[in-house]
């Protein structure tokens, strides 16, 4: 039995070396060495990531290991990444959600939702899609899909609706994101390029207004794409919720201080600049309260198992290949074949960027590629005598809509945590999700927006 498993491991690895090298051929004939190079490495990675060739975890070192081996990032350099501040800020929900399964919060909170919702397999999903989209609207979708799965996970038993359950909760937070000029890291850099360039600015509430209607027709599409074949799953039906104990009374305690600091934490320009204090630190800092007292909920030697490094080990791996892309030039090289492509129509010229912006984060950050793409956009945009804020608002929504890969998103990857959620099967519904994205982008930019940014 070892023998057949090792064989079967064997031949995994083999294909994923070979779609590496496959990679590397094919890029020679357009980018360096060294880009070619990052480009298999990616490869490698992704197939490894989705056909398990070697454990997650394993996978995600290997950039640690082939950087600096390929001349693509030095150790030390590559390493770092491994130390990104936002992993901390995972560490520290991972954290509080231990607590909330630990205390039993999950199943009172559990039994509210199914008292509020319909208790079908469909109602759910569309109400956890709605509630981390909102949530992702004003919090960061980091934080809003950690305190929502750990909850979401225990409402049914079924493998079948956990999974729905996970992405529904991940890919809402993303969608949402893009509702408010705060809800993402790469709205507020577009606002700031703006402002760079003396452009018109986009108002709060003009830009709720462009952008809700487009988050609401993909909460309706996340929701019932995510339904099909879940029809006449129901949930059980719950008792009424026992009264609170003491410790769940200090978790939803510390829970909705959470949420109120990183409310009154998040600025809403020009009316409140915000406390200023960084969301990994306040993460972090209240997650490990859980260890000491007045809480004394988490005991390190009982409940480290449970923390998942992985992906930790996952978003380094995903920070190195941002990182990567910008030390080689390989994000410059991709985003100047943009310029090629201002002779299209607008319609077409806005696909593409949609194109190119929603499949290229889905390997790199969303925040680093959108501060590579704004000022290539619109020094095209420019060059071609078109008016540059369509376009870059186009780009910047794109950044957010990735749904195929854990390394893509921190509600991706956080999905992924959960255990229920395998790559291949993210990677089916994102890809339908990510055209989807893709055409509603454009046809909103063209019939909503174009009337309002120029065009």
């Amino acid at each position: 039995m070892f023998s057949e498993t090792n064989r079967y491991q064997h031949k995994k690895i083999t294909i994923a070396l070979s779609l590496a090298l496959l990679v590397f051929a094919i890029a020679t004939t357009t980018f360096n060495t060294q880009q070619s190079a990052l480009l298999a490495v990616i490869m490698l990675l992704v197939a490894l990531w989705t056909n398990e060739g070697l454990p997650m975890a394993a996978a995600s070192l290997l950039p640690i290991v082939l950087f600096p081996a390929l001349s693509i990032l030095d150790t030390k350099a590559t390493a770092l990444n491994y130390a990104h501040p936002i992993i901390f800020l995972f560490l520290g929900g991972f954290l509080i959600a231990i607590a909330v399964e630990k205390s039993g919060l999950h199943t009172w909170i559990s039994n509210k939702m199914l008292q509020l919702f319909p208790n079908t397999g469909r109602g759910i999903i569309l109400s956890l899609v709605i509630t981390s989209g909102l949530l992702s609207s004003i919090l960061s979708n980091t934080t809003t899909t950690l305190l929502l799965i750990s909850i979401a996970l225990y409402l049914s038993d079924s493998i079948k609706l956990k999974m729905r359950f996970a992405l529904a909760i991940a890919y809402g937070a993303s969608v949402g994101g893009i509702m408010t000029p705060i809800g993402t890291p790469p709205n507020l850099i577009l606002l700031g390029f703006m402002q760079e360039h003396s452009l018109p600015a986009i108002p709060f509430m003009q830009w709720m207004m462009l952008v809700a209607p487009l988050s609401i027709v993909m909460f309706i599409v996340v929701g019932l794409v995510l339904s099909i074949g879940v029809k006449g799953e129901t949930l059980p039906i719950m008792s009424e919720p026992k009264p609170l104990t003491v410790d769940q009374k200090k978790v939803l305690g510390l829970i909705g201080f959470l949420m109120l600091l990183l409310l009154v934490n998040a600025p809403i320009r020009p009316y409140w600049q915000g406390l200023g204090l960084n969301e990994s630190g306040i993460l972090l800092g209240l997650g490990l309260l859980l260890f000491a007292p007045p809480f004394n909920i988490l005991n390190w030697m009982q409940d480290k198992n449970q923390i998942p490094f992985q992906i930790m080990f996952l978003f380094g791996a995903g920070f190195s290949i941002a990182n990567a892309f910008g030390a080689t030039g390989l994000a410059h090289e991709v985003a100047n074949y943009i310029i090629s492509l201002t002779t299209l129509p607008t319609i077409l010229l806005l696909l593409a960027i949609a194109a190119i912006v929603t499949f290229t984060t889905e390997i790199t950050s969303n925040t680093a590629l959108i501060s590579i793409m704004l000022p290539i956009i619109y020094a095209v945009t420019q060059q071609a005598g078109i008016d540059s804020t369509l376009f870059m608002m186009v780009g910047t929504i794109c950044a957010s809509f990735a749904f195929m890969l854990p390394i893509a998103t921190p509600p991706n990857a956080i999905a992924m945590s959960s255990g229920i959620v395998d790559v291949k099967t993210m990677m089916q519904f994102g890809l339908l999700f990510n055209l989807v994205g893709i055409v509603l982008i454009t046809a909103f930019a063209l019939l909503f927006w174009q009337p309002f940014l120029g065009s």
